[in-house]
Parts: structure tokens; C-alpha cells; sequence
């Protein structure tokens, strides 16, 4: 069983460009060992509820610790009988194309 989450996490305080900051958070995602895919409007983090909240929860404490305003958006979908999803969810619509 898994959970995928896709995960936009930033500073609205911190000007034009906030990638330093988004990088950060995805050194967190990285580090964690869990399966994620980075992607232009956020990062795909693949693994059980509990872990990947808690990465979750490791990437807004990060981004708070020099930031007054953060903007996140967390979707989610859980599937009980899987795992390993990510790369077979792209994979099964692309062999419809």
C-alpha cells in the first residue's frame, strides 16, 4: 500500500526567484531515501502515510525557519493494494496513446 503526494512548497516573502529555497526542501525529499519525482510545479513523494507526512513536515519546517508567509499545496492519493506507483501510473497512460 502507498500514498502519492505531489507536493509546492515556497516563501511568498522572498522576492521573484525562490528556488534556492524550493531546493532545500527537495534536499529534504531526496535525502529521505523515499521514492519522488521533482517536476516544474512541485515534487511527486511516493512511500507510506506516516513517512512521507513526516517529510512533508520536515520540508515546511524548513522553509518557516527564515520565511513569514509560505504557500503549499499537497495533493494526495492513496491506493491500499499497491506500491510503487509513479512509474506505472505515467507508463499506463502512455501506452493509451
Amino acid at each position: 500500500m502507498s500514498v502519492i503526494v505531489e507536493l509546492s512548497i515556497f516563501p511568498t516573502d522572498k522576492g521573484k526567484s525562490v528556488s534556492s529555497h524550493v531546493a532545500r526542501a527537495v534536499e529534504i525529499i531526496r535525502d529521505s531515501g523515499l521514492s519522488h519525482q521533482l517536476n516544474p510545479m512541485g515534487t511527486c513523494i511516493e512511500g507510506e502515510w506516516t513517512e512521507v507526512m513526516e517529510v512533508v513536515n520536515r520540508c515546511f519546517k524548513e522553509i518557516q525557519k527564515d520565511s513569514e508567509r509560505i504557500y503549499m499545496t499537497l495533493k494526495a492519493d492513496y491506493r491500499k493494494d499497491r506500491s510503487n506507483r509513479m512509474d506505472a501510473k505515467v507508463s499506463s497512460v502512455l501506452e493509451k496513446l
